[in-house]
C-alpha cells in the first residue's frame, strides 16, 4: 500500500503497525482466493508487509510482492522464511516504473495501492502492471471509495465507481466494479472503540473492488 515517491520506510520502522497492516489479507481479496478466482503466478503490487502474498503462497501459488519500502520487503521476506513459504518472493521496486517481469503474471492484485498513488503516477502504474501481465491475465483492485468530507478525515481520498473504472480502462478491459470494504488499524496504533472488527483490523472503511483483464 505504499506510494513510491514518499519515504514510507519511516512508517514501517515505527513501533506501531501502519493502518493497512492488519495481520491478514484484506477479506475481499481473501474471498477471491477462496472462490478460485486467482490463477497462475501472481503479482502483489505494493505488497507492504505482504499478508496477501503470504496467504497466496500458503495456498500453493507462486507470488512476487513488489514494494517501494525496503523495510517492508525485508519484513515480508522474514515472514515467508519463518512460515516455510518457498513460493513467495519479494523485491524493492517503484511499482509505477518497474521492468523484468514482462508477461509473467496470470493474476495481478492491488490491495489498496492505487488509491495511495498521486494522480500523475496512476497511468504509469497501470502501464507497468499491464506490461508484467500475461495475455488474458486478471487484475483485481481493492480501493477506497470516495467518502463525503474525505479531505477532512484521515485515510485515502478514494474513488467514485466511474473514476476507478476510467483509471483502469485506459489499458485493461474492466469486467465489473462493486462496493466493497477495507479494514485498517487505528492511525495512531490504538484500537478504535465501537469499530466493526476483524482480527487485526479496527476500522471498516467503504471501498470498491474492481475486476479487469488484459485483452
Amino acid at each position: 500500500m505504499t506510494e513510491p515517491r514518499m519515504d514510507w520506510d519511516s512508517i514501517y520502522r515505527r513501533n506501531v503497525l501502519p493502518p493497512w497492516s492488519i495481520g491478514a489479507a484484506q477479506p475481499e481479496l481473501a474471498a477471491l482466493i477462496d472462490q478460485g478466482q486467482v490463477r497462475g503466478d501472481v503479482l502483489d503490487a505494493g505488497c507492504g508487509h505482504a499478508e496477501l502474498s503470504l496467504a497466496l503462497a500458503a495456498r500453493g501459488y507462486t507470488v512476487v510482492g513488489l514494494d517501494a519500502s525496503g523495510t517492508a520487503i525485508a519484513a515480508a521476506t522474514r515472514a515467508a522464511t519463518e512460515r516455510g513459504l518457498t513460493t513467495a518472493s519479494f523485491a524493492r521496486a517503484d511499482v509505477t516504473d518497474f521492468a523484468g517481469y514482462d508477461e509473467r503474471f496470470t493474476t495481478v492484485m492491488d490491495s489498496g495501492l492505487l488509491h495511495a498513488l498521486p494522480a500523475d503516477r496512476r497511468q504509469p502504474y497501470m502501464q507497468s502492471i499491464h506490461r508484467a501481465a500475461a495475455p488474458g491475465a486478471a487484475l483485481y483492485v481493492l480501493a477506497a471509495a470516495l467518502r463525503p468530507g474525505a479531505d477532512a478525515h484521515p485515510g485515502p481520498h478514494g474513488f467514485t465507481e466511474d473514476e476507478l473504472r476510467d483509471t483502469v480502462a485506459t489499458l485493461w478491459t474492466v469486467d465489473w466494479v462493486r462496493p466493497a470494504s477495507l479494514y485498517a488499524n487505528g492511525l495512531d496504533g490504538s484500537r478504535v472503540t465501537g469499530a466493526d472488527d476483524i482480527p487485526g483490523g479496527d476500522w471498516k472503511l467503504p471501498g470498491l473492488l474492481l475486476a479487469a483483464h488484459k485483452s
